[in-house]
């Protein structure tokens, strides 16, 4: 068995997980993250725990940050911060029609990127030689889409918990309106879509749940036989189709006819 810890370089934001190898970090302490830019800081949220052999492959925690990385941090941070503020400012006195989501500044590179969105294509030329003229550091814009914003940005979904696409979601697979409809939930766009816009995630990983089973079930009747078309996962009701012949009443374990199994 291994161990696990999970931490994120933004408060609720993104969870990572590592191996936290000779390091035995609190919650609340900062660690090093190993990253393809070097060592990063970050926060544990997770103090390291037991699991299962069919965890491994973790990147290895560099150990707890120092001085100096939290100062080096704190450097980025407030660098990350000024170079938001100028590009804000920079497209309000252009006037180009776009909504800054996110920055972030790479110092190995240097590199500061700032990510977007816009309705339409925007011509940011001259904004990116005035922002990297005035920052020191290379620039880079890249535009982004609703559910990229939404995964950037955080935030609380109909559910009351925290965006899935902000916590564990790694990649965004396509969702349809049948989803829905086979989950039984109500074609409606307040009722299932998310903070982005778009069908919720959700409807997409729980789906294999609620479709129905390959084969129907035979029911056990007293006097005929039915069959189990759908077993809906939240709740105890089981639709069944009975047959036309049968003139017996559904078995209480069956809610066809209104009965309803109870736990004991």
């Amino acid at each position: 068995m291994g161990m696990m810890m999970a931490v994120s370089f933004e408060r609720y934001g993104r969870l990572y997980y590592l191996d936290p190898g000779d390091a035995s970090p609190r919650v609340g302490d900062k660690v090093l993250v190993p990253t393809d830019d070097g060592p990063e800081v970050a926060e544990c949220v997770w103090a390291p725990q037991w699991v299962g052999d069919d965890v491994e492959g973790l990147p290895v925690c560099a150990g707890l940050a120092g001085p100096e990385d939290l100062e080096r941090d704190e450097r980025n941070r407030r660098f990350r911060a000024s170079g938001r503020a100028a590009a804000k400012r920079l497209i309000r006195a252009a006037g180009l029609p776009m909504r800054i989501v996110a920055v972030d500044h790479v110092p190995a590179e240097p590199l500061f990127t700032v990510y977007f969105t816009a309705e339409r294509r925007v011509d940011f030329r001259g904004l990116l030689r005035d922002l990297a003229r005035e920052l020191g550091v290379r620039v880079e814009f890249r535009q982004v889409g609703a559910r990229d914003q939404a995964r950037m940005q955080g935030g609380v979904g109909s559910c009351g918990r925290e965006l899935c696409c902000a916590t564990f979601l790694k990649d965004f697979e396509p969702v349809a309106v049948r989803m829905a409809k086979d989950q039984g939930l109500p074609v409606n766009p307040m009722r299932i879509a998310g903070a982005c816009g778009k069908l919720m995630c959700c409807l997409k990983y729980e789906h294999p749940l609620y479709q129905s089973p390959g084969t129907e079930q035979a029911l056990g009747r007293r006097g005929g036989g039915g069959s189990c078309d759908r077993a809906p996962v939240c709740g105890p009701r089981r639709a069944h189709e009975a047959a036309r012949d049968a003139g017996g009443a559904s078995p209480g374990g069956c809610g066809g006819d209104g009965a309803e199994t109870r736990p004991a």
